[in-house]
C-alpha cells in the first residue's frame, strides 16, 4: 500500500490544481451534440418558413446524420463514464438546477424525435417506401399534418441541447475559464454554425449553399464577437480570470486557438464562403471541412484549458 501525506489542499492529483478527468470523449461528445442541434434546427426552422421544397438538403437529408452522431456522442459519453451501470439513474428524477439534468432529458427526447423526423420523409427519399411499410402510413398521415408544431419541438429542443453542451462547463465554478455566462451562446452559435456547414456539404443545389452560406456568416460573425467579449471579460476580471486568459497569449494553447480554431476554423471559412457568394469558384467542401474541425478543435482546447484553470486568490 502507498501512503501519500498531503501538506496542502492544492496538491491533490486530478483535483487540484489540475482537474484531468475529462479527455477526449467529452469534448467529441459536446461536439457533436451541438452539431446535431444545429442540423436539426434549421430542419425545422425552413420547415415553419414554408421553405422545404426549397431546402430539400437542410429539411429532408441532413438530418438523417442527427440521430447517429447523437449516438455515436452518447457512447462516448457512456465511454467516459465510471460507473456506467448506474447513468439510468439520471431518469428517476428531474432537477432544474442541474445541467446535467437537462441535457440528459433533453437527449432522451431529441434523439427519438430526430429518428421520427427522418423517417417521416422516408417515403419521397425513397420511392415506394410508404408501400413497403404500410403500418406507417397512418402515423406519417398525422405527422404531416402537425408537421410545423412538430418542426417548432425540435427547433426548441435543438436550442436547449446547444446551449447545454456550454452550460455543462459553465456550471464548474471552480474553473475560472469556464465559469462564465458567455460559454451557453458561444456553445451554442459554434454548433449551430457546424449543423450549417454539415448541411452545406450534403447540398448539392446552389440555391441553397447560398442560403445556408449567407446565414452562416452571420453565425460565424456571432461567434467571433462571442469569443472577443468573452476574452475582454478575462482581461478585465480578477487575477485568476487574466491568468487564464494567458493560457491563450503566449500559453500552451496559444497557437491550437488562435490558428486552429479562430484562423483555420472562421476566420478562413469564413473568407472563402463570401468569395463563393461573390462568385468565385471554391471547392464546396472546404469551407464546411474548416468549420467542422475549427468547431471540433474549440471544445477540445475549452476542455482541456478548462480543466488547468483555478482559483488560488
Amino acid at each position: 500500500m502507498k501512503e501519500e501525506l498531503f501538506v496542502s489542499g492544492r496538491n491533490i492529483p486530478n483535483i487540484d490544481p489540475y482537474l484531468n478527468i475529462w479527455h477526449w470523449q467529452i469534448p467529441l461528445y459536446l461536439f457533436l451534440g451541438g452539431l446535431a442541434a444545429g442540423i436539426i434546427f434549421f430542419a425545422g426552422y425552413f420547415v415553419v418558413r414554408g421553405k422545404e421544397k426549397e431546402m430539400p438538403a437542410t429539411v429532408k437529408w441532413a438530418p438523417i446524420i442527427a440521430p447517429i452522431i447523437l449516438v455515436i456522442g452518447l457512447i462516448a459519453l457512456f465511454w467516459d463514464l465510471k460507473h456506467k451501470l448506474y447513468f439510468w439513474q439520471l431518469y428517476t428524477t428531474i432537477r432544474f438546477t442541474s445541467p446535467m439534468s437537462w441535457g440528459a432529458w433533453t437527449l432522451m427526447a431529441i434523439t427519438p424525435f430526430s429518428i421520427i423526423w427522418v423517417a417521416s420523409y422516408m417515403k419521397e427519399m425513397v420511392p415506394g417506401w410508404n408501400w413497403k411499410y404500410k403500418i406507417l402510413i397512418g402515423y406519417d398521415i398525422l405527422l404531416n399534418k402537425y408537421r410545423k408544431s412538430f418542426a417548432w419541438v425540435m427547433m426548441i429542443l435543438a436550442i436547449i441541447l446547444g446551449v447545454y453542451t456550454g452550460i455543462l462547463l459553465s456550471a464548474f465554478n471552480a474553473r475560472p475559464l469556464w465559469n462564465t455566462s458567455i460559454l451557453g451562446p458561444l456553445f451554442l452559435v459554434s454548433g449551430f454554425s457546424t449543423g450549417l456547414a454539415t448541411t452545406m456539404w450534403v447540398s448539392k443545389d446552389e440555391k441553397e449553399r447560398k442560403i445556408l452560406s449567407r446565414i452562416d456568416l452571420v453565425f460565424i460573425a456571432v461567434e467571433l464577437f462571442l469569443i472577443v467579449h468573452l476574452f475582454m471579460g478575462f482581461m478585465a476580471g480578477t487575477a485568476v480570470k487574466t491568468e487564464a486568459f494567458q493560457l491563450f497569449l503566449g500559453g500552451p494553447f496559444t497557437v491550437s486557438f488562435w490558428v486552429f480554431v479562430v484562423l483555420l476554423g472562421l476566420i478562413f471559412p469564413a473568407t472563402l464562403e463570401t468569395l463563393e457568394l461573390w462568385g468565385y469558384h471554391v471547392p464546396k467542401w472546404i469551407p464546411p471541412v474548416l468549420i467542422l474541425f475549427g468547431g471540433l478543435m474549440f471544445r477540445f482546447v475549452m476542455v482541456e484549458a478548462g480543466q488547468i484553470t483555478r482559483f488560488l486568490y
